[in-house]
C-alpha cells in the first residue's frame, strides 16, 4: 500500500514531463513564423554579398530554414521517423552549404572538395539511417539486432566507396608511378 503514492507520483511526474515538450498549436505556429523571419532576415543578409560568398550564405540560410521545421517537426511528434527526418536535413544542408563551398577552387582542388563533401554526406545519411534502425521499437530483440546489423553493413559499404572516390580523386592530382601507387594504396585502404 505504501508503493501506491510513490507509484501515483511517478505516474503523474511522467505525464507532466512529457505534457512539457509537446507544443501547442499556437507555439508551433509562432515557432514556424519566427524560423521563416530568421530565414527572410538571413536571405536579407545575403544581397548584401557577391559572387560565391552570396551563394553559400544563401545555402546556408536555406539549410538553417530546412533542419529548423525538421527540428520543430520533431518537437511536435518525436517519432523515429521525423528523427530522422531531422538528421537527413542536417546532412542534405551541409552538404549543400559544402558543395558551393568547393565552387572557390578549381581543378583538381575543385574535384577533391567535391568528393570530400559526397563522403561526408554518405557518412552522416548512413549514420542516421543506422540510429534509425537501432532505435525504431521492435518486438523481437534478436530481429532488431540483426536489422542494425545488416544496415550498419550496408553502411559500413557505402562509406569506405564514397571514403574511396575522395582518395582517388587526391591521386588524380599525380602522374605515372606516383598515381598508380596512390590509386593501390587507396584501393587496399578502402576495400576495394
Amino acid at each position: 500500500m505504501q508503493k501506491f503514492p510513490q507509484l501515483l507520483a511517478t505516474c503523474v511526474a511522467a505525464v507532466m514531463a512529457t505534457s512539457a515538450f509537446a507544443l501547442t498549436p499556437a507555439e508551433h505556429k509562432a515557432e514556424k513564423d519566427r524560423i521563416s523571419a530568421d530565414y527572410k532576415a538571413a536571405v536579407a543578409h545575403c544581397k548584401t554579398m557577391n559572387g560565391n560568398a552570396k551563394d553559400v550564405c544563401e545555402k546556408e540560410a536555406k539549410g538553417h530554414e530546412k533542419v529548423a521545421l525538421a527540428e520543430l517537426d520533431y518537437k511536435k511528434d518525436a517519432s523515429e521517423s521525423n528523427r530522422y527526418k531531422a538528421a537527413k536535413a542536417r546532412a542534405d544542408a551541409g552538404y549543400d552549404v559544402a558543395t558551393e563551398k568547393c565552387d572557390d577552387q578549381s581543378g583538381n582542388a575543385k574535384d577533391v572538395c567535391k568528393k570530400d563533401a559526397k563522403a561526408a554526406h554518405v557518412k552522416a545519411l548512413e549514420a542516421a539511417k543506422v540510429a534509425e534502425v537501432r532505435n525504431e521499437p521492435n518486438a523481437d530483440p534478436n530481429s532488431k539486432a540483426a536489422d542494425v546489423s545488416a544496415v550498419r553493413r550496408e553502411a559500413d559499404k557505402n562509406v569506405r566507396e564514397a571514403d574511396y572516390k575522395a582518395a582517388a580523386e587526391r591521386c588524380d592530382a599525380l602522374s605515372g608511378d606516383a598515381k598508380d601507387k596512390c590509386v593501390t594504396d587507396a584501393k587496399r585502404r578502402f576495400g576495394q
